[in-house]
């Protein structure tokens, strides 16, 4: 097996419990470590749920796979309809990642929840028991989040860190107010995105302490993140002047641009950097209930 090659052992069925999906996973686990000299390397850094409504499971699987072996950890991708009758399908999958001149490999597990009519409701127990036990949980929502909701509320209360997209929202700024600063750590990829020409405008102090005008191509969210970052960081108002393009292609200070940053990062790039963060990001805190103002 070449360094490239990845190993899959699967599973499917329609209609299960979450026991049945326990019990082909520790199957399958074992079948994957029998193929090797010694045990797999099961390192685990973290439970990674992906909440995925119909529009965006594509992306979402896309992005999942351009992962690969960086982060180690148990995916669980919960595909909701609401509309269907009731009940659980699911496939799982054991994807084992060769180590160099070993027959050896990281095992990655993937557990995929279709969720129909009202399993939908409490997503939480049906998840719990495919939590690893002492690892963090990352949530990813894809889309705009329904905050208040129970099905929001429910995951947000056992996950120790909400990724999410504000791009992928139709009511930014706005929907900045309805972050759960205060309940879990939050990562938004739209900010992620930002930090490239963040740096670029960093490199401009002290004379930008004085900037009263921000002038920025690009999507509103990253312009707004911009905005907020600018208002946090200088204790005073920054009006924000917004060009809406699909990508974030220029930003000017006082009508003077900015010299543009060359790093151009995939989706699955973005949602590894913020995979490796543990901890709440007080500035990006600051900036998005800035960029509310």
């Amino acid at each position: 097996m070449s360094a490239t090659e990845v190993h899959a052992e699967e599973w499917s069925a329609q209609d299960v419990s979450i026991g049945d999906v326990v019990s082909a996973l520790n199957r399958l686990r074992s079948e994957s470590a029998a193929e090797t000299e010694g045990p797999d390397l099961r390192t685990s850094v973290m439970t990674h749920l992906a909440w995925v409504p119909p529009e965006w499971q594509e992306a979402a699987v896309e992005t999942l796979a351009g992962l690969g072996d960086r982060h180690p950890s148990r995916g669980v991708l919960l595909f909701p309809d609401e509309s269907a009758a009731d009940g659980i399908d699911a496939k799982v999958s054991v994807l084992a990642f060769p180590l160099s001149h070993q027959r050896r490999h990281i095992a990655a597990e993937v557990i995929e929840l279709h969720l129909r009519g009202r399993t939908t409701d409490a997503p939480a127990s049906i998840i719990m028991p495919l939590l690893v036990t002492g690892l963090p949980v990352f949530l990813r929502w894809r889309g705009r989040p329904p905050f208040g909701e129970p099905t929001v509320e429910q995951l947000v209360d056992v996950c120790d860190r909400l990724i999410v997209d504000s791009g992928e929202w139709p009511d930014v700024p706005a929907a900045y107010r309805d972050l759960p600063f205060d309940r879990t750590a939050c990562s938004d990829i739209a900010w992620r995105r930002t930090e490239p020409w963040r740096r670029v405008m960093a490199g401009l102090w002290p004379e930008i302490a004085e900037v009263g005008e921000l002038k920025v191509a690009g999507p509103i969210a990253e312009a707004s993140l911009l905005a907020g970052w600018l208002r946090s960081r200088l204790g005073h108002d920054v009006e924000l002047v917004c060009e809406e393009t699909a990508k974030l292609d220029s930003v000017a200070i006082e009508r003077e641009p900015c010299d543009p940053p060359h790093e151009l990062l995939s989706g699955s790039d973005l949602l590894s950097a913020e995979l490796d963060e543990f901890g709440r990001d007080p500035v990006y805190e600051a900036a998005a209930q800035a960029a509310v103002a």
